[in-house]
């Protein structure tokens, strides 16, 4: 009889495996043994990579649980969940054959990580943007072939996104690699650079003019597979409807805690008091340096131990989000955990542009009221997603550290949470309007739980989605359709609010199992050390009885 394979042995083939096969995946973990490579969403080589995740289960299958670690037993078990869930994601709900968008998003993520990880020098990343750039021909065929019946938001959506990569081809790769001096490496990227852009509007006018007249797909997963892909994604058991009691409760008390609240600033209306907190933003132009007087603020705070423990090295940028990002809000750009030198992050936020309206204007940077935007810095930054990656570099775990094993309701239950954790930690004490702007960010983010729920198992509208988000989340028109256009793509984004409602119990039930005075801290670093799981497995590792569910 064979020994069985050692679990690290395992785990370092499939991990090697995956670099390989999801290069742009591999970069934001720290690995850039394939930046040269773009994925390959060719027909043959899916059915390969399917044929490949089918080998590995198979192998994972016959390495027993007994004489495991408590900690490998985590790892095996994440590790089975996540090849799962790329065989379900590529078999079942089949992004790659229903919507554009995933290739832009892709290519964008790709080319973006070169230009803003200053992990190698210029001249060498700009090489790998070249090499990239030759294979976008090759990405175009693979979207042309394969999406064929996709629902018309997901058309609409991709042109957005791929006009969004046009701009970044042609426009910000150039100022990305400035310094180059490399006469010969320059001319190839130019001449790269217009074959792609040529591709990409030969796609443009694809989309515009053939598929989009006949797309009639539907962008519902259907009650069953969105509750599959929340099992495997996330770890989460409970059935859609329970889920949607959960958040409709979370949602009527934390507007109850707006009223409060806003009644704590003034008499009247509540939304008209919210609405004349959101008249208190910085101009146009002075985002950015706005953000980074906050940025500096919170890591003083959190410099006097008592919240986390704090990493010894800073260096974040906070830059304009690049012209491709422009849908996005606002990113975090955080190296990876894997990254053998330390190299800038980049927090990136959008600005207004100077073409729009003043009456367009006004609204965008409404939304980035002085307390929105604290909540932003916080979610983003300090004590979020960038101090997150600082503390997952230090996990032993290979499994537990890298970011493409993370469940999401991990990463931005974190980020989530802390917004509303470093107010009770005491930042910002009795700024009134601080806390309403915290509460409105949950608001919107329990929408999404809502949202997403009733436009995958309840046959919702994006139009009743908008009308959702505007009347129970309190968001302006163009906010509100962004959010709901978000969920017919992103089916699982309620993984803020769950993510923050499973930790915020974890922390209840740590905490009471403790002796003594367990402080904020001693949770908040001990939960870091674990590395990136389900919370169920979370549970298990943190936990002496970890019986019950993580979300009720």
């Amino acid at each position: 009889m064979h020994a069985a394979e050692p679990l690290s042995h395992f785990v370092d083939a499939y991990l090697t495996y995956l670099y390989e096969a999801c290069p742009t995946q591999a970069t934001f973990d720290g690995v850039h043994l394939h930046d040269d490579l773009l994925e390959d969403y060719r027909r043959a080589a899916i059915d390969r990579h399917l044929g490949a995740l089918a080998g590995f289960a198979r192998r994972l299958d016959a390495i027993p649980v007994e004489g495991l670690t408590p900690g490998e037993q985590a790892d095996r078990a994440l590790v089975g969940a996540n090849i799962r869930s790329r065989q379900f994601n590529l078999e079942v709900t089949r992004a790659w054959e229903k919507n554009p968008h995933v290739y832009a998003d892709l290519l964008a993520s790709s080319l973006a990580a070169q230009a803003l990880f200053t992990y190698a020098a210029e001249e060498d990343r700009a090489r790998r943007v070249l090499s990239k750039l030759r294979q976008v021909p090759r990405l175009i065929l693979a979207a042309r072939e394969n999406v064929k019946e996709p629902p018309s938001i997901f058309v609409k959506i991709g042109l957005e996104s791929w006009r969004g990569v046009r701009t970044f081809i042609d426009a910000d790769i150039p100022r990305a690699f400035s310094h180059v001096d490399d006469l010969h490496l320059l001319a190839d990227l130019a001449d790269a650079s217009t074959e792609a852009v040529q591709a990409i509007d030969d796609y443009l006018a694809y989309l515009e003019n053939d598929l989009r007249p006949r797309a009639k797909g539907s962008f519902r997963l259907g009650r069953d597979v969105f509750e599959q892909k929340l099992r495997l994604d996330e770890g989460i058991q409970l059935s859609s409807d329970r889920l949607l009691t959960i958040a409709l409760r979370e949602l009527s008390r934390v507007q109850e805690e707006f009223r409060q609240t806003a009644a704590r600033i003034g008499p009247g209306d509540p939304l008209e008091i919210w609405a004349q907190i959101r008249q208190q933003h910085p101009s146009a132009g002075a985002l950015i340096p706005t953000a980074h007087d906050q940025v500096a603020q919170l890591r003083a705070f959190l410099a006097k131990g008592s919240v986390v423990e704090l990493p010894e090295v800073d260096d974040v940028l906070v830059a304009p989000t690049p012209d491709f990002l422009r849908w996005s809000f606002a990113s975090m750009w955080t190296p990876g955990p894997f990254e053998t030198r330390l190299s800038r992050a980049v927090y990136c936020l959008t600005d207004v542009e100077p073409g729009w309206s003043a009456e367009r204007k006004d609204e965008h940077l409404r939304d980035y009221n002085s307390p929105t935007l604290w909540n932003i810095s916080m979610h983003e930054v300090y004590p979020g997603h960038y101090l997150h990656f600082q503390h997952l570099r230090r996990v032993a775990s290979k499994v537990r550290r890298s970011t493409l094993l993370a469940p999401l309701s991990y990463v931005e239950g974190w980020a989530h949470y802390c917004e509303e954790m470093m107010l009770e930690a005491g930042f910002g004490r009795g700024d009134h309007a601080m806390k309403l702007g915290q509460l409105g960010e949950a608001l919107v983010r329990l929408a999404r739980f809502v949202v997403c729920i009733r436009l995958h198992t309840d046959d919702w509208s994006v139009e009743q989605g908008v009308r959702f988000f505007r009347e129970e989340a309190y968001l302006e028109e163009a906010a509100a359709r962004r959010e709901s256009e978000r969920g017919t793509f992103d089916p699982t984004y309620l993984v803020y609010s769950a993510g923050k409602l499973m930790l915020q119990k974890l922390r209840r039930d740590w905490m009471d199992e403790q002796s003594g005075k367990p402080t904020l801290r001693a949770f908040h670093d001990t939960f870091l050390s674990q590395g990136a799981a389900t919370f169920p497995q979370l549970r298990r590792l943190m936990l002496a009885h970890a019986d019950g569910e993580a979300l009720e």
